[in-house]
């Protein structure tokens, strides 16, 4: 079959236009971080690591995805906003709140099937919250132990001085333009132009059709580890967990998979969804902001590869009797969607009764 070569050029201009506002985005959020940052260290609303995670956390419900606020707190970091500890709480609480798209969508997805399983497609969305939290809160323990104890410093994975002359060289007359803005608008201006590099993404990279590639339930949905793999890989290849997570809400409701088999998908997922926001610190040229990155993956792999050697049984049992707990009425449902705002604000106000934490 002969290829459309009008999607194919459709297709190299958007991953072009991706990629310069993606660069673009991360080199003037930095820059607004700059500006920021003596107005963000007074604030009782940005003075230790849990009032970041609750702003990580909150952020990623607010856009629709982690990756957007995982970059926003590189930049913070490297534009001297945020502490080192700051900023692995708010990439950490970035990732908690990743996976609100995908309650989200299961919602939706029941109100337009009502005829189809709603404890599964709504399920899945708390199944995928609840779980990220049980990998990832010790997985950041583990990661910053990791961050904290100097095992990486000898990694180097900044971009090079060449790859840096050229991005001064491509982007700089954007950037000096878009500078020439009130400093206070640069962050979050930075941040909506990263939401359209996301889209422009969208348009390159595979589509994942729950639907249709649900209609032949393989064998291996039962078997773990390469459900983990698979997670893995369709997380690298999306750049998205959100993405990557979301094509289960219709396989869950139609039956193709069971809530109790996406466990170890979940799992791959959530920790190779980190791969963008490694070549967002990379871009940055900042070797700790890698080391963040890395710290975070390392102790989320860590405590996953754990659970799913020694103790799957026991953590498919728990998350699940959490699940069925959860949608087996509207009373509770409704609780738990409380409990997702009412953590996250509690961690970004504890400025106010805690004070500074340092790190």
């Amino acid at each position: 079959m002969r290829p459309d070569w009008a999607t194919v050029a459709l297709k190299i201009a958007s991953l072009a236009i991706a990629l310069f506002l993606f660069v673009l985005a991360i080199q003037l959020m930095k820059e607004g971080a700059k500006a920021i940052g003596p107005t963000l260290s007074d604030s009782p609303l940005f003075s230790n690591a849990f009032s970041t995670l609750g702003a990580g956390w909150l952020g990623a419900y607010v856009v629709l995805s982690g990756s957007p606020i995982a970059a926003v707190a590189l930049s913070l970091y490297v534009g001297g906003a945020a502490t080192e500890l700051q900023t692995f709480s708010m990439l950490s609480g970035s990732r908690l709140g990743a996976s609100f798209v995908v309650l989200v969508v299961g919602f939706i997805y029941a109100l337009r099937h009502a005829d189809r399983d709603r404890k599964a497609s709504i399920g899945m969305g708390v199944l995928a919250l609840s779980l990220t939290a049980v990998v990832y809160v010790p997985g950041m323990a583990i990661g910053y132990g990791i961050l904290k104890s100097g095992a990486l410093d000898g990694i180097r994975l900044n971009a090079s001085d060449e790859v840096l002359s050229l991005v001064d060289y491509v982007w700089g007359p954007a950037l000096d333009l878009l500078t020439q803005l009130p400093s206070w608008t640069l962050l979050p201006l930075g941040l909506a132009i990263i939401l359209v590099s996301f889209r422009f993404l969208d348009l390159v990279l595979p589509q994942v059709d729950g639907e249709r590639h649900g209609s032949k339930r393989l064998e291996m949905l039962k078997r773990p580890w390469p459900m983990f793999a698979l997670g893995c890989i369709v997380a690298t290849i999306t750049l998205s967990v959100s993405v990557a997570l979301t094509v289960l809400v219709p396989l869950a409701g139609r039956g193709y998979i069971r809530r109790d088999e996406s466990i170890p998908y979940i799992m791959g997922a959530n920790i190779t969804t980190l791969a963008d926001t490694l070549v967002a610190a990379m871009v940055l040229g900042n070797a700790v902001a890698v080391h963040i990155v890395l710290a975070e993956a390392i102790g989320v792999g860590v405590v996953s590869l754990l659970l799913l050697g020694f103790a799957y049984r026991p953590l498919v049992d728990g998350v699940m009797r959490l699940d069925e707990w959860v949608v087996a009425s509207n009373r509770r449902l409704w609780l738990f969607v409380l409990v997702l705002f009412v953590l996250p604000a509690i961690f970004l106000t504890s400025g106010i009764w805690i004070g500074p934490i340092t790190g």
